[in-house]
C-alpha cells in the first residue's frame, strides 16, 4: 500500500511539473521544489535543536502561529522550520520572522522525505489540522521523534474510516499524540483503535484573538463610515466571490436604511474589480486606493468600499456591525472567527458543514445562513433594524469566543519533547 501511495504522489508531482507552464501555482510549487536539496538553507538550523511545523496552506499557518510562538518562547534554544504546501502559504509567509527556515515541504516520496527528515533532523514535528503526508511520518516515527497533530477535525466520509482505508488509519498511529478540535473526531479515531489523542479545541480562536487585539486602523475607512451627519451601520463582506456579491446585491436592492457596505473580494484581479463596479455601479462604487490617494469628499457619500489589495481583512472586522463571509456557494466558506471575535453577527451560504465553527455558531444564534436572496434579505433587515435580535447574536458570538480560547495552552502543556 505504501508503494501504490508513494506512485500516487509521483503521478501527482509530475502532474505539477506538465502543468507548470500553464498555471501559475504549479510553476511556483515546481520553483519552490527544484534542486531543494541544494537550494533551502539547511545551513540555518546550525545543529541546533530543531522543531519542524508543517502547514498546508495560510489558513492553516494562521492555526500552527500561536503554537510556533509559544513554543519558541517557553524552548529559546530550538531552531525552527516552517514548512508550507500551497504557494498561497508560502508566498505569503515566506519572510515570516519566527522561523529560521521557511520553505515549500518536498513531494512526499519515500527519498524527499528520507533525505528532508534527515536534513533537518528535527527533534519535534507539528502538523496541522488534515495535512498527512505518510512517508514523512513514517520516516519521523522511525527517528523516534515526538510527532503531533494539532487543530484537527475529522469526519466520517474521510477515507480513514471507510473499509478500503485501514492502512491509512494505521499510520495514524505515527503520531504521538493527535489534538482534535471536537468529541466527534475524538470517537472516530477512537473507533479505528487511535488511543493517543484528546480534545484540544482549535487554536484558530486563540489567533483571532491576537490579532484581535492588535488589529491595525484605517483613518480612510472610519471616514468613509462615518460620513458628516451619518447614523450609518457597516455590512462588511469578507473574501467574497461572484455568487456571493450578486446576493448581497440582491439585498441593496430592497434595503434602504442607512448602510454602508465594505466589500473585501477573496481575488483583487482587475477583472473582478471591474465586475463589482459594474454590479453595484460605479458611481455607488469607491476602490480603498482611490479613496486613500484622493480624499475628494463626493466619493466618501457613496455606499460600496471596494477593498483592493491583501491583508487588511482581519482588522476591517472591528467597524462592522454584520459580516458576510463569502465562500458559501462555493467549495466552502472563509474564516468566521475573524469577524467573530468582535462580536460581530456572522451570514453565509450553504456550504459551510465543514466547519465546526459555522455549525456551532449557527446552534446558538451567532450565525446564520442562506440559499435565496429573500431569506439574505430577511437574515440582515432583521440583525440591522431590531436591536433586541442583534444584541442576541453579538453576545452569542462574544460568549462562543470566550468558550473557546485557550487550545494553545492545552497543546502545549502536553507535547513532550525528545531527550
Amino acid at each position: 500500500m505504501r508503494t501504490l501511495y508513494t506512485l500516487a504522489i509521483s503521478f501527482y508531482s509530475l502532474a505539477v511539473r506538465i502543468s507548470s507552464p500553464f498555471n501559475g501555482k504549479a510553476a511556483q510549487m515546481r520553483k519552490g521544489w527544484r534542486n531543494w536539496r541544494n537550494n533551502i538553507p539547511f545551513d540555518n538550523l546550525n545543529s541546533s535543536k530543531v522543531a519542524w511545523f508543517h502547514a498546508s496552506s495560510l489558513g492553516e499557518f494562521e492555526q500552527a502561529r500561536p503554537v510556533i510562538e509559544s513554543f519558541r518562547l517557553l524552548h529559546p534554544e530550538f531552531k525552527t522550520c516552517l514548512t508550507f504546501f500551497s504557494p498561497s502559504g508560502y508566498e505569503l509567509r515566506k519572510n515570516y520572522n519566527g522561523a529560521d527556515i521557511v520553505c515549500y515541504l518536498p513531494p512526499d516520496t519515500r527519498r524527499n522525505a528520507r533525505d528532508f527528515v534527515a536534513a533537518i533532523h528535527p527533534d519535534i514535528a507539528f502538523f496541522v489540522k488534515y495535512d498527512f503526508w505518510f512517508n514523512y511520518l513514517n520516516y519521523l516515527h522511525k527517528a523516534g521523534t515526538p510527532t503531533y497533530l494539532f487543530s484537527a477535525i475529522f469526519r466520517p466520509s474521510q477515507y480513514f474510516f471507510k473499509p478500503y482505508g485501514r492502512w491509512f488509519a494505521k499510520q495514524l498511529s505515527t503520531y504521538s499524540h493527535i489534538f482534535v478540535q471536537d468529541s466527534q473526531s475524538l470517537k472516530l479515531l477512537h473507533s479505528v483503535g487511535m488511543k493517543d489523542c484528546s480534545v484540544a479545541g482549535d487554536t484558530r480562536t486563540d489567533r483571532v484573538k491576537q490579532i484581535a487585539q492588535s488589529s491595525a486602523s484605517f483613518p480612510t475607512v472610519e471616514n468613509f463610515i462615518n460620513t458628516e451627519g451619518s447614523q450609518n451601520k457597516v455590512l462588511m463582506a469578507g473574501s467574497s466571490w461572484e455568487p456571493d456579491e450578486r446576493n448581497i446585491k440582491g439585498f441593496l436592492q430592497s434595503y434602504h436604511g442607512p448602510l454602508k457596505v465594505i466589500l473585501a473580494p477573496h481575488m483583487i484581479n482587475e477583472e473582478h474589480l471591474k465586475s463589482i463596479e459594474h454590479l453595484f455601479s460605479p458611481e455607488n462604487c469607491v476602490r480603498f486606493s482611490v479613496l486613500n490617494d484622493n480624499p475628494n469628499p463626493s466619493l466618501f457619500e457613496r455606499q460600496i468600499l471596494i477593498i483592493d489589495n491583501i491583508g487588511m481583512l482581519s482588522s476591517l472586522y472591528r467597524y462592522a456591525d454584520i459580516a458576510y463571509i463569502g465562500g458559501g456557494f462555493g467549495k466552502g466558506i472563509h474564516n468566521t472567527l475573524e469577524a467573530v471575535v468582535y462580536g460581530c453577527p456572522v451570514c453565509f451560504g450553504p456550504n459551510y458543514l465543514k466547519f465546526k465553527e459555522a455549525r456551532d455558531l449557527i446552534a446558538i444564534g451567532g450565525a446564520k445562513t442562506y440559499t435565496t436572496v429573500e431569506q439574505l434579505d430577511d437574515i440582515l433587515t432583521d440583525w440591522l433594524d431590531n436591536s433586541t435580535s442583534y444584541s442576541a447574536a453579538s453576545q452569542a458570538c462574544h460568549k462562543y469566543m470566550n468558550d473557546n480560547l485557550g487550545a494553545t495552552n492545552s497543546i502545549i502543556s502536553q507535547i513532550r519533547i525528545k531527550e
